[in-house]
Formats: C-alpha cells, sequence, structure tokens
C-alpha cells in the first residue's frame, strides 16, 4: 500500500547520522497539549484521580499521572532545566511560572459523543485545550498589566519563547474502534482529524506560538487494550506478535499528520515545526523488549486477568469486596522497572525514559533537531 510505502520511507529519513541544530533555545516555559499520554494532573483535577497504585515508583503516591512515575514531558521538562508541568485545571497546589498543561486522560482531536459516564472521552478535546490556552494567555497578561508581579505567572515574552508540546491522537483512532467502525471508515475520519489538529497549532501560533514538538501516535496493534478486545479476530500479526492492522491504522495517521506538517512549516513561515517519529520510537522499545532487559511487552504490569494482565473491566487499582472486605485486586507487579506496559495501555516510567532518550536528541525528529535546539526552523 501506497501509506506504508511511504511510512517506511519516511522512518528511513527519521533515522539520520548525525543531527542538525547545536543553539539552545533556552526555553523559560512548556504549553502541553495532549491526552493521558501527557497528563499530569488535569483530569485528576476535573474528575477523577487516578488511583494507587499509580504514581508509586517516582512520587510515591498518585500524581495525576497514569503511569507509575514520570512521563516523557516530565523528561522533556527535566532535560529543559524546568519544574515539571502543572496540569491548568488543577488549582491546588499549581505554579504556571513555566507553563502550563492542557492536556487530560481520554482526550481526543475531535469532540466525541460518547460521555464520560458511558465509558466515553474526555470532553476537553484539542479545541477545548486550545481555548483554555487563550484563555490563559489573556488573563495572565491582563494580571501583569495591572502591575501585580506574581511568581505563579509567566513574563509576557514567554509566551512566543515557549516550547509547545503536542501528544494526542491515539483515542480518536480508538473511539472508532469502540464506534465499531470498519479500518476503512477509520482512515476516512483521518483527515479530518488533521485538519482540526492543523487549525489549532495555526491558531496558537496566531497567538505568538513559535516553537511546535509533535509527536506522532504510537503503534496501536502493540497495546494490550486492543490485543485483549481484538487478537481473537485479527489473525495477522507481524514478527513480535503486533496486530498488523491496527498498526497499520496508526502509519496511515501518522503519515498525514507529516503530510500536515510539511504543510504548516509553508503556512505558518515565523515557526520551527518538529515531527517526532513516536511511533518508531516506541514500536523500537517493544520489539527489541528482550535485549533491553524489559519482560514480556505486551503483559500489564498493573492489571487483573487475561492474558495480557488487563481487563477493561479491572483496570489498574481496582477494587473488590473479598470475603466481606474491599481489597485491590488489580495489582501492581514487584518490579515496574522491569516492565514496559504500566496498566496494559499506557508506559511505565522506566520504558518512557527509555523512549525520551531516544528522541531528545533529534534522532527520530524530522527536521533533526535535538529538543533543546527545537526553535531551530529547517526553512
Amino acid at each position: 500500500m501506497e501509506f506504508k510505502v511511504y511510512s517506511l520511507l519516511l522512518i528511513f529519513l527519521l533515522l539520520p547520522n548525525s543531527v542538525l541544530g547545536s543553539n539552545k533555545c533556552n526555553f523559560p516555559a512548556i504549553f502541553n497539549f495532549g491526552d493521558s499520554n501527557s497528563d499530569t494532573g488535569g483530569f485528576s483535577a476535573a474528575f477523577r484521580q487516578a488511583p494507587p497504585p499509580y504514581g508509586e515508583t517516582f512520587f510515591h503516591a498518585p500524581a495525576g499521572r497514569w503511569s507509575d512515575g514520570r512521563l516523557i514531558i516530565d523528561f522533556i521538562a527535566e532535560s529543559l532545566g524546568l519544574p515539571y508541568l502543572s496540569a491548568f485545571l488543577d488549582s491546588v497546589g499549581s505554579n504556571f511560572s513555566h507553563g502550563a498543561n492542557f492536556a487530560t486522560y481520554a482526550s481526543t482531536i475531535r469532540p466525541q459523543n460518547l460521555s464520560l459516564s458511558a465509558g466515553g472521552y474526555s470532553p476537553i478535546s484539542l479545541d477545548v485545550q486550545q481555548v483554555e490556552f487563550s484563555g490563559f494567555m489573556t488573563r495572565s497578561q491582563a494580571v501583569r498589566e495591572k502591575g501585580l508581579s506574581l511568581d505563579s505567572l509567566l513574563e509576557k515574552d514567554h509566551f512566543s519563547r515557549a516550547l509547545y508540546t503536542f501528544d494526542i491522537g491515539q483515542n480518536d483512532l480508538t473511539a472508532g474502534l469502540d464506534l465499531n467502525l470498519t479500518l476503512e471508515e477509520i482512515k476516512a475520519q483521518v483527515p479530518d482529524m488533521i485538519g482540526q489538529y492543523s487549525s489549532v497549532i495555526k491558531e496558537i501560533y496566531r497567538l505568538g506560538g513559535r516553537s511546535f514538538w509533535i509527536h506522532n501516535t504510537a503503534p496501536l496493534g502493540c497495546f494490550a487494550y486492543v490485543l485483549d478486545a481484538l487478537a481473537d479476530t485479527t489473525p495477522e500479526v507481524d514478527r513480535y506478535g503486533c496486530l498488523i492492522p491496527y498498526n497499520q491504522i496508526s502509519q496511515f495517521f501518522n503519515v498525514k499528520l507529516y503530510e500536515a506538517v510539511v504543510l504548516l512549516r509553508e503556512e505558518i513561515p515565523l515557526a520551527a515545526v518538529t515531527y517526532v517519529d513516536m511511533y518508531s520510537a516506541k514500536y523500537a522499545i517493544i520489539s527489541q523488549a528482550k535485549e533491553l532487559g524489559f519482560e514480556d511487552p505486551f503483559r500489564a504490569c498493573c492489571g487483573y486477568g487475561g492474558d495480557y494482565n488487563y481487563s477493561r473491566y479491572a483496570r489498574c487499582g481496582s477494587k473488590a469486596v473479598v470475603n466481606g472486605t474491599e481489597v485491590v485486586v488489580a495489582k501492581s507487579c514487584k518490579d515496574p522497572s522491569a516492565w514496559i506496559s504500566w496498566d496494559g495501555i499506557h508506559f511505565t516510567e522506566a520504558a518512557s525514559k527509555w523512549i525520551f532518550d531516544q528522541i531528545a536528541d533529534g534522532s527520530f525528529s524530522d527536521p533533526p533537531v535535538s529538543l533543546e535546539s527545537a526553535c531551530s526552523r529547517s526553512n
């Protein structure tokens, strides 16, 4: 298929011998947009807290992250010498002097019709996150103009000098699966997803954003929650055990996202737009799990039952009444650092750190600039 050839060529292009751009950008802030892959507390503040044992490895308690510890966005902040991002929706103990995080668990690019109570998706879709950012920017500047010097707010020029990170789209694809759409029907929706994605980036550019770091989406066919639901009806697997048709859906989305990034570079010429091939980085850790010292890449560290220690009815931290006593039935494994999958949907801190180490120097980026040089334009 044409998009498969294109995707393989793209992966080849994203693995250069050396990276471009050596100037450090000295980003004073990060603004992040996305889903649970980069949520640092938005969903927990607005809806419900991620329960124990989430957060156990690094924070030693639930910290709004859907992992045992730090996420890739946390390692991005650390590497740039910035504090971890506070969630925009979290009013308790937050500090926005170095940016804000608008991502929430279960977020999508396009607004979904399924409510959270019906097992659906977050109402805080990407367009809502952009509106939140716009309001945050306006109100921050208004406070500054009143002469109030607040350490918890950004300086005015920080908005134009900040790094804008994006990691979203995975839930849009799985939403189609939840609605029992065919793979071709899901593909048909991708151009609209990408169109709305591009519109948000152009609006942030209009508001002054200039440095964009955009992650593509993961290989869906390698995740326990997809394998658990679809492995019995999907015989086409690759040499590592991932479901080929669902990885092809991710590849198709990523090719269209890359095409949009190329066009964005023409439409927003003052911006530096970096496309990060997270698909290849995440597929690499899954396919090389044993060589890297990890356990079964498909099996969840924290979960209950089934071939993958995952059940959508008893997810990580779930409780049940046993002999009259409420106990946690979906428990964490003894050593999360030996596992790639935390809960069948998200990565462990150890896996996220490995992935971050691969992408930080620009080896998986187009143009091949390092994270600290992501303000460098290729044109």
